[in-house]
């Protein structure tokens, strides 16, 4: 696939910062967008100021509200939030017809009707297309600002890997490749709701060692669910698992973070959720996804669970930590 066309469907945060990235003189990039208000201030201004702004795009990207015209191109970036990737896909699939373009699903998620990691949603739709995922340590904010960043990509088709891959030759983001699709999905969806836990614990005030040591226990628990959904161990190792894992949780930009820091602090869920707007912190959602996952794997997941506890309401951040801190005593190595 020599230089092919390029849309990035998702005018958030991270889908602009995208579309950023791939940006050439030679390529223009549609970037769609559901809003269409929001579509015609990013025109008017030249700015996301909604999600990312004081961030200049640059011409080539061409914002629009025009889901056909973003469904034209051979790669299709997805940067949807992952309650709406399945009615946004059922639409796209319509407007694509006989074509069947490469789709690089950019969210981080499972869905939680049915448990599916989101390359499976996608999927569902389109049977005969080839499915690639973009996952790793990425804060939007800092791609967008050229500052340097690496991801890894993961399809099983290895030609496709190289034609996404090449999309970010010369740029300020390395893109490794993987065939550990399952894996690589998994590492980015299961930290988000590790980050909540690590913004509860700041928000608490329990400082950098319990941070550290609930950040280091939040690997060993990724990885043991991980593995049991089908992950292979290596990647959790890697920068969807263990670098994602850290940026999330140690970052205050981060979405879940700020959520968990913000529990930790005593504001309710409904209240700092309505203060996002249309914002999306997904490990809300994952968290529930991940539980009913551990369930039926029979496969210990006690963050989580405090977590999904917290959230339900079912807990105080303080009781949630207290009953981590209060376990059975064990030797490090029984994951």
């Amino acid at each position: 696939m020599s230089n092919p066309t390029v849309s990035v469907l998702g005018a958030g945060g991270w889908g602009t910062a995208l579309a950023i990235l791939l940006a050439r003189p030679e390529r223009k990039i549609p970037l769609w967008g559901h809003d269409p208000i929001h579509v015609e201030d990013m025109v008017r201004e030249g700015i996301n100021a909604k999600y990312l702004s004081g961030v200049q795009l640059p011409s080539v990207i061409k914002p629009t509200a025009d889901l056909s015209l973003a469904a034209q191109s051979e790669i299709l970036f997805l940067a949807i939030p992952s309650r709406y990737l399945d009615a946004i896909t059922s639409q796209l699939v319509e407007l694509c017809g006989d074509r069947k373009p490469v789709l690089v699903s950019c969210t981080k998620g499972i869905e939680q009707d049915r448990g599916l990691l989101m390359s499976e949603v996608i999927r569902d739709r389109f049977s005969k297309s080839t499915i690639a995922v973009l996952s790793g340590p990425n804060l939007a904010g800092e791609i967008a600002r050229g500052i340097p960043a690496a991801g890894v990509i993961g399809s099983a088709d290895t030609q496709a890997l190289t034609a996404v891959q090449a999309l970010f030759a010369g740029t300020s983001f390395r893109a490794y490749t993987s065939g550990d699709i399952r894996g690589i999905q998994l590492g980015g969806a299961l930290k988000n709701i590790f980050a909540i836990a690590a913004g509860v614990s700041d928000g608490l005030g329990l400082g950098e060692n319990a941070r550290a040591g609930l950040v280091t226990r939040s690997l060993t628990e990724m990885t043991r669910l991980g593995m049991a959904m089908g992950g292979g161990r290596e990647t959790f190792g890697g920068l969807s698992g263990i670098g994602d894992l850290m940026v999330t949780c140690f970052s205050p930009s981060s979405r879940n973070h700020q959520v968990g820091f913000r529990l930790g602090q005593g504001e309710s869920l409904e209240s700092i959720t309505t203060s996002m707007g249309s914002m999306v912190a997904e490990g809300i959602p994952t968290a529930m996804s991940a539980q009913a996952a551990a369930r039926r794997l029979s496969v210990e997941t006690p963050i989580i669970d405090e977590v999904s506890a917290l959230l339900q309401g079912l807990k105080t951040p303080a009781a949630a930590m207290k009953s981590l801190m209060g376990r059975n005593l064990r030797a490090e190595e029984e994951v």
